[in-house]
C-alpha cells in the first residue's frame, strides 16, 4: 500500500473542510465549523491495480495576522489550494500559499480548486479569470470534488 499526505490550503471560510468532508464521507453540511490547528482524514482508493491510503490533512485558514505553522507542510507530496469564488481575496492569496507551500516542498504538485462555484450563475463562469489553472469546485453540488483528488494523486504518482 502506498501512502500520500495531501495538504488542503487556503483562505479562512473557503470550503476546505466541506471539500474533504464530500470525498470522504460523501455528504456536505452547510453548517460553518472553524477548522483549529489540523484535522486528518484517510481514504482508501484503488487506481491502477495499486492501493493508495490517502492522509488528507485539513489545515485551519491563514488569515493576515494567523500564519499556518511550517511543520504541517513538511512531508507532504501534494496540496490542494482552495478559494472562494465569491471573495476575491481568497483569490488573490492563492500565490502567496502556494509559494509558501514549495518553499517546503519544491518537487510537490498542487491543484488549485474554485471553490464555492455553485453560487456562480453560468455567465459568470464562463467570464471568470482564473488567475491559476485550476478547477471550479462545489462540494454542495458535488461538482469536480473527486477530480480534483484524482488529478493531486495522479501528478503524484506520475
Amino acid at each position: 500500500m502506498i501512502r500520500k499526505k495531501i495538504l488542503l490550503l487556503g483562505d479562512f471560510s473557503v470550503g476546505k473542510t466541506s471539500l474533504i468532508r464530500r470525498y470522504v464521507d460523501g455528504s456536505f453540511d452547510d453548517k460553518y465549523l472553524s477548522t483549529i490547528g489540523v484535522k486528518i482524514s484517510k481514504k482508501l482508493l484503488i487506481m491502477d491495480s495499486e492501493e493508495y491510503e490517502l492522509f488528507i490533512w485539513d489545515i485551519e485558514g491563514r488569515t493576515p495576522v494567523k500564519k499556518i505553522p511550517i511543520h504541517y507542510y513538511k512531508g507532504a507530496s501534494g496540496a490542494i489550494f482552495v478559494s472562494d469564488v465569491n471573495r476575491s481575496e481568497t483569490i488573490e492569496s492563492i500565490q502567496l500559499h502556494i509559494d509558501i507551500f514549495l518553499g517546503v516542498n519544491p518537487s510537490s504538485n498542487y491543484v488549485v480548486a474554485y471553490n464555492k462555484s455553485d453560487l456562480l450563475t453560468q455567465y459568470q463562469e464562463d467570464d471568470f479569470d482564473m488567475p491559476i489553472e485550476g478547477f471550479f469546485t462545489s462540494a454542495k453540488d458535488d461538482k469536480n470534488v473527486d477530480k480534483i483528488f484524482m488529478t493531486i494523486l495522479k501528478g503524484m504518482i506520475d
